[in-house]
C-alpha cells in the first residue's frame, strides 16, 4: 500500500489512534475556515501552532515545502482576484487593486495553506493503512471506507503506469512540451481512465467472489494498527483542536 507521504518515525502522534487525529484534524481545518479572515494574529497562532507541532514530531521544512505546492492552482487564482473584483480601490506598488478582492485572496490563500498543512501533518504521521480503519470506527458509510481502500491500494500504481505510459512516448519521439503533441497527451490520459476503470471492475469481480461485502473489518490486533481509543485518548489527541476552536472563537468575540 501506498506510503509516499507516511515518515515511519516514533513521535507521540504517530502513536495517536487514527480516529482520533482524523477527528482533530477535520474540527482544526474547520476553526481554521470559520476565522475571519480580516482577523490576522489567529492565522499567526495557527502557523505557530503548526510549526511547534511539526518540531514536535520531526516533521522539517524542507519536507513540507515542496509537498504544500498542491496549492498553487488556487493560489493562481486568489492572485487574479484582486484585479477582477469590484467596489473600493486601493492602490498598491502603482497597481489599482480591489480591496475586497485583497481580502478575498487573502482568505484563500492563508486557509488553503494551512489546510493543506493540517492535511499533511495528519498523511505523515498516519499509516495508509490504519486511515480504513479509522473511518470505520468512526461510523463513516463502507462504501466510502472502500473508496479510500482502493484509492490507497491504487494510486501509485496508476502513478507508475502514466509514467511507463510517458516513457513509451518518449521513445517513440513524442515532445510533450510541443503545442502540437497535446492530443497524442489527451488520448494517453483518456487511454489511462480507461485502463483505471477496467482495472477497478475486475477488482470488483476479485472481492465479490472472496465474500467481500463492503465492510472494513476492525483488525484490531493487526500488526501497524492501532488498539481503538479510550477516553484518555480523545482528551489528550484533540487538543490542538480544542486550541483551534478556542482561537475561532476568540477572533469572532474581539472582532
Amino acid at each position: 500500500m501506498g506510503i509516499a507521504l507516511y515518515r515511519e518515525v516514533r513521535s507521540p502522534l504517530h502513536e495517536v489512534p487514527v480516529e482520533v487525529k482524523i477527528v482533530c484534524a477535520v474540527v482544526t481545518v474547520l476553526a481554521v475556515v470559520a476565522t475571519p479572515r480580516e482577523m490576522l494574529w489567529p492565522y499567526a497562532l495557527y502557523a505557530i501552532g503548526l510549526l511547534v507541532l511539526w518540531r514536535t514530531v520531526s516533521i522539517p521544512l524542507t519536507w513540507i515545502a515542496p509537498r504544500m505546492l498542491i496549492e498553487l492552482p488556487f493560489v493562481v487564482l486568489a492572485v487574479l482576484l484582486p484585479f477582477a473584483e469590484g467596489g473600493d480601490r486601493i492602490a498598491v506598488l502603482g497597481m489599482e487593486l480591489s480591496t475586497s478582492g485583497l481580502w478575498a485572496a487573502w482568505g484563500i490563500i492563508v486557509k488553503g495553506t494551512l489546510g493543506v498543512a493540517v492535511s499533511l501533518t495528519l498523511a505523515a504521521t498516519t499509516d495508509p493503512r490504519e486511515l480504513p480503519v479509522g473511518l470505520t470506527r468512526l461510523r463513516v458509510p463502507s462504501f466510502i471506507a472502500t473508496i479510500v481502500v482502493l484509492m490507497l491500494r491504487y494510486v501509485e500504481l496508476l502513478a507508475a503506469e502514466s509514467d511507463r505510459m510517458r516513457i513509451a512516448r518518449l521513445a517513440r519521439g513524442d515532445d510533450p512540451q510541443a503545442f502540437h503533441q497535446i492530443a497524442a497527451t489527451a488520448r494517453g490520459v483518456g487511454g489511462l481512465f480507461l485502463r483505471s476503470y477496467e482495472r477497478g471492475e475486475r477488482v470488483h469481480l476479485a472481492m465479490a467472489s472472496r465474500g467481500f461485502d463492503g465492510a472494513i473489518p476492525a483488525m484490531d490486533g493487526i500488526a501497524g494498527v492501532s488498539a481503538a481509543a479510550v477516553r484518555r485518548d480523545w482528551f489528550l489527541g484533540t487538543a490542538p483542536a480544542v486550541v483551534a476552536l478556542g482561537i475561532s472563537l476568540a477572533a469572532w468575540l474581539v472582532r
